[in-house]
This record gives structure tokens, sequence and C-alpha cells, in this order.
């Protein structure tokens, strides 16, 4: 289990929550891993969150110029 969130790549990351959400689900884990588990689930899922938006935001900077061609805009 890596243990540096910020570090991770979006795949990673979710493998990781799949994992742990799978493991929650089936009841394998007492219930002091259970806290902790799930503790790092929800820091997993709101890193998720942060990656899905900056790749929102990328998206919506790409314009079209006066040619019709897209192209990036950058990001504020």
């Amino acid at each position: 289990m890596a243990d540096n969130i910020k570090d991770m790549s979006f795949e990673t990351a979710l493998e990781e929550l799949e994992g742990i959400v799978s493991k929650l689900e089936r009841g394998d884990a007492p219930l002091e891993e259970s806290i902790t588990i799930y503790q790092r689930g929800a820091a997993l899922k709101a890193h998720c969150e942060g990656k899905l938006k900056d790749a929102q935001l990328k998206v919506e900077k790409i314009v079209l110029d006066g040619n019709g061609n897209a192209k990036t805009a950058p990001l504020d």
C-alpha cells in the first residue's frame, strides 16, 4: 500500500480505492482495521476527485481558434 496519496496517479489511487471498497463490503477486516482503511479510502476518493476536477478544467480550456481549429488555452 503506497503511503503518499498525493503522489499517486489517478489510476493507482482508484485501484487501491476499489480494493478497499471490496474489502469493506466483504467484511474481511476487523473493526479497527475497517476504520483505518475507510479513512484511507476517503482520502483516496478526495484525491481522485481532485484529479478528475483538474482534468475537467483542462478540457474546458480547449478552445476553437478563428479557423475552427481546436487549441488549448493556458489554465489561469
